[in-house]
């Protein structure tokens, strides 16, 4: 029996395939998995061993280890910390929605700032597509609060940061900002109706113009107390939250009416990927380093969306381009 949808996600989103977790019993890729493959990937390719970590960051928002088995306490990162062999390394999560790993980024660079550390890891292991299974079995009407879920794919990425800064490859601005009236519109929660994870959007709420008005005007403040403008910066790439390819165009055009200045390169990877939650800008940039698609020296901007809402901007100077 064959079943026609009542509407065409690849058109609505851009997105065309996605990422999910293999579910074999012997191979099964949860959480955890997908976070010590990311970290054991990343130690394999900088300076550090695993027990020359200060301090690992798990910015993950599901935490399924075992399975589905979601966990709150023991932290993941001490789970981490005690797979790779980290003994000496601090240990704590961070739960912020989409922003979970900008904001472990943002708390390690400001440890490193201050002393406290020297370097660190910031993990995410994104294992969400069990809310499109729970997405599919619940829609019934074309603007039903469960169809963002429809979009997500599992990715699992991983940063280290250090002081050994330089001009050639440096974080030059990192800010997160959250404005908390609008937090009930995008909540994940277990379903209403059946056994499973879900996530509930608002979207028509999400895409009014107050709502994209929130970056571009808290980028343009951020700017004006630096005595700079956006123009001025010279952003050769912007990654904008991996939400739909129509959004981001859409944030895009709205945004440089803003600045009165036209906007970088958007880089993106929703179209093969979909939506990979607190790990989706550095898939992107994973992608695009090796494609090759980055010069050397090139100044990148972050700017995340998450529920909260959070937003905010990383920009950084890449000339390290071997991935």
């Amino acid at each position: 029996m064959s079943f026609k949808p009542f509407f065409d996600l690849e058109e609505i989103t851009g997105i065309k395939e996605r990422r999910v977790h293999d579910q074999r019993e012997e191979s099964f890729e949860d959480s955890f998995v997908l976070a010590t493959r990311a970290a054991e990937d990343a130690l394999k390719r900088s300076r550090y061993k695993a027990e020359d970590l200060d301090v690992i960051i798990s910015g993950s928002i599901v935490r399924y280890k075992g399975g589905y088995r979601h966990y709150w306490e023991p932290s993941f990162a001490l789970f981490l910390k005690r797979h790779l062999g980290a003994r000496a390394a601090q240990y704590f999560d961070v739960s912020n929605a989409c922003a979970g790993m900008m904001s472990g980024i943002f708390l390690l660079d400001r440890m490193i700032k201050a002393g406290v550390v020297k370097n660190g890891l910031v993990v995410s292991g994104e294992c969400i597509t069990p809310i499109a299974d729970t997405a599919v079995r619940e829609i019934c009407e074309p603007f039903d609060s469960q169809f963002g879920s429809l979009t997500v794919g599992d990715a699992g990425v991983a940063v280290i940061l250090d002081d050994q800064g330089s001009d050639a490859d440096r974080i030059e601005r990192l800010e997160l900002m959250t404005s908390s009236d609008y937090s009930r519109l995008c909540i994940g929660m277990p379903s209403d109706k059946t056994v499973g994870p879900a996530l509930y959007t608002n979207n028509a709420e999400m895409h009014k113009e107050d709502r994209l008005h929130l970056w571009p005007t808290f980028m343009q403040d951020l700017l004006n107390k630096d005595g700079t403008t956006f123009a001025a910066e010279g952003y050769d790439y912007i990654i904008h939250h991996q939400v739909s390819s129509k959004f981001i165009q859409k944030v895009q055009k709205h945004s440089g009416k803003v600045f009165e200045a036209p906007m970088p390169k958007s880089l993106a990877a929703v179209e093969h990927y979909g939506n990979t939650a607190s790990t989706s800008h550095f898939v992107v940039l994973y992608e695009h380093l090796k494609q090759k698609a980055i010069e050397k020296g090139a100044k990148v901007l972050l700017v995340p969306a998450a529920s909260g809402i959070v937003t905010g901007c990383l920009s950084a100077t890449i000339s390290s381009l071997e991935v």
